[in-house]
């Protein structure tokens, strides 16, 4: 089974991934986080398969969380999921050690970005700016 931590201040986004998720026979949601910092903690006590985080959280941010989850569990793949898309968050991430950000419009797109994340590729959604 693959253990995904996910993390988004919004209860309703973290209900509906956590929904979505779930219908993946071989997914199993290992915990939520509310913000960067509850991500950090959740990541080094779960330590989860591959972590979804939102960019805007309260706290740390998606890319300052991202940061330090790679620097305790630098195997620990990270797909970053935002409203926010543009070239210069990709590239953000891209530097942070994030392996993919995927628009959170994108919803279809959820899966192949984790299935892509987790066999160790990379994913960064296409958008139009």
């Amino acid at each position: 089974m693959t253990k995904i931590l996910i993390a988004d201040d919004n209860a309703l986004i973290r209900g509906g991934l956590l929904r979505l998720l779930q219908t993946h026979d071989d997914w199993e949601v290992c915990g939520e986080a509310r913000d960067g910092q509850e991500a950090v903690e959740k990541s080094r006590e779960l330590i989860p398969d591959v972590v979804v985080l939102d960019f805007l959280m309260p706290g740390l941010n998606g890319i300052e969380a991202a940061k330090r989850i790679s620097g305790i569990r630098p195997e620990i793949p990270i797909l970053l999921w935002t409203m926010y898309l543009s070239t210069e968050l990709c590239q953000t991430a891209k530097d942070a050690g994030i392996k993919g950000v995927l628009a959170k419009g994108n919803v279809g797109d959820l899966f192949d970005g984790l299935e892509t994340v987790l066999s160790g590729g990379t994913f960064f959604t296409p958008f139009h700016s």
